[in-house]
């Protein structure tokens, strides 16, 4: 089967939780099926010869809340060309081109990742229309893949009933990380907080910056991996609540340098004021560091015990102070419900039912 893929601003080594989703993802597939992805050519950074996937890369452009549909559009008339078997769309703005689509006699496959109307970054018209969009999306959608299976469970019995749970994965961590790429932000193995993702208001780094400045952890600086796509005032506003704090702005990492920071961070800490299911977290699990993870059910997914979980803002300070008091714990994670394969099998199973085959 061949299946067009939009809605992700491509990969590989394109900053973004949907971005590394795609890239684990869909090399997993088997050898039956093959992928036509869409990417926004301004974010491009390498084309790697991959078996049976062939990257278009269309105009986009890098405007907030018009890049995505502006790109979406683009990549739905070019399905409309391809005539795949299917198409899978991810995120709920993107998917408003589904009717157009399923007009075309296109299934659609949509991975819900997580309600982008909660995200403080939008505005009340933005936040309209991906509420609209959403409406559009899940009553076209032949299928509807959700990460979160809490969110799933919000909908009526029309829209889970054509629904499947298939979580985000990680990869195993190979054991013996190097240390060469903590040097030039001047790190210590295992003395140093890390917070990993886009420096967005939803993201809650404001947060973690005041609790930290409060705990002030001696010699054990805040990391904070991630940049952002348009240098806007939350960007900006984050360096400056910093002022003189050990707070380290590493900017968009992936590959090796990524890998390292988890591999030797004290403590992984997430306070996200919303996740559709936060993919760092797994990432942290995996290299079996030790985490402080704000309590939302997209966190809950995944288990934890309850010293891991902070609930409100204010706790945070607290909580850190207790986890770096105690010595740092071995930690390891089941996460054998996370394993990239298995979700590639039951993403693989829902193309067939919506295909019959």
């Amino acid at each position: 089967m061949k299946i067009c893929v939009f809605g992700t601003r491509g990969f590989p080594d394109i900053q973004g939780g949907v971005e590394k989703h795609g890239e684990r993802l869909y090399p997993r597939f088997p050898a039956d099926c093959e992928f036509v992805v869409y990417r926004r050519r301004p974010y491009v950074r390498a084309t790697p010869d991959l078996p049976r996937i062939r990257f278009v890369d269309l105009p986009s452009t890098r405007l907030k809340g018009f890049e995505a549909a502006f790109h979406s559009f683009l990549a739905a008339v070019a399905c409309l060309f391809e005539r795949p078997d299917l198409v899978h769309v991810h995120n709920i703005g993107p998917a408003c081109f589904a009717p157009l689509l399923r007009l075309f006699g296109l299934p659609v496959v949509l991975t819900y990742h997580s309600p982008n109307y909660e995200h403080a970054k939008w505005g009340p018209l933005a936040r309209a229309l991906l509420r609209l969009s959403e409406k559009i999306a899940l009553r076209a959608a032949n299928a509807v893949v959700f990460v979160n299976e809490f969110q799933m469970r919000k909908y009526p019995e029309a829209v889970r009933r054509k629904s499947t749970y298939v979580p985000n994965g990680v990869d195993p961590v190979p054991p013996g990380a190097g240390t060469g790429e903590l040097a030039r932000f001047g790190l210590e193995p295992g003395r140093f907080l890390l917070a990993v993702g886009r420096l967005t208001p939803e993201k809650g780094f404001d947060v973690l910056i005041d609790a930290f400045r409060q705990a002030a952890p001696a010699g054990c600086p805040l990391v904070v991996a991630g940049g952002s796509d348009h240098e806007d005032a939350c960007a900006r506003a984050l360096r400056e609540r910093a002022g003189a704090a050990p707070v380290v702005f590493a900017g968009p990492l992936v590959g090796e340098p990524l890998r390292q920071l988890f591999a030797h961070a004290r403590l992984f800490v997430l306070p996200s004021r919303n996740e559709g299911f936060p993919l760092v977290l797994l990432e942290a699990m995996a290299a079996g560091r030790d985490v402080l993870v704000r309590d939302l059910p997209a966190t809950r997914l995944v288990q934890l015990p309850p010293e891991d979980y902070f609930a409100a803002d204010a706790d945070l300070a607290p909580a850190l102070r207790r986890k770096l008091a105690a010595p740092p714990p071995a930690r390891t994670y089941d996460l054998a419900a996370f394993d990239w394969d298995r979700i590639a099998a039951q993403t693989r199973a829902v193309y067939a039912r919506v295909l019959g085959r």
